[in-house]
């Protein structure tokens, strides 16, 4: 008669994964809308060559992880400076003021009165 080995049951626990949300921390804190102006700027360089900044976002939001957002989203380059008259200020790579905009309304950042639009 054959010896039966006891019968080796994994179990596995599933976790339920949520989506990992840049905005979260801060929608949570402040209501998922922050209450201060966004101003949205365009700066020529040299030729045709064009800077997007976007100043005035709460610091309840991480600009490290909205500049990763855009740059996916708009497919463009972008960093985050300090600016000694506005702070941090996100630089994002070409005219991207309109795109931002959608973006920011998109995502309940900012309401439609918030945002102002700079630039020739």
């Amino acid at each position: 008669m054959l010896a039966t080995r006891p019968s080796l049951f994994l179990y596995v626990k599933t976790y339920e994964l949520a989506f990992l949300d840049p905005f979260t921390e801060a929608s949570s804190e402040s209501g998922n809308r922050q209450e201060a102006v966004i101003h949205i700027r365009i700066q020529q360089r040299n030729g045709r060559k064009t800077l997007t900044t976007v100043s005035g976002i709460s610091d309840a939001y991480d600009k490290k992880k909205l500049v990763k957002v855009f740059k996916k989203q708009f497919a463009c380059n972008g960093t985050v400076v300090e600016h000694p008259e506005h702070g941090e200020v996100i630089q994002l790579q070409g005219d991207k003021r309109n795109s931002i905009c959608e973006f920011l309304l998109e995502i309940n950042l900012a309401k439609k009165g918030q945002l102002k639009v700079h630039g020739f």
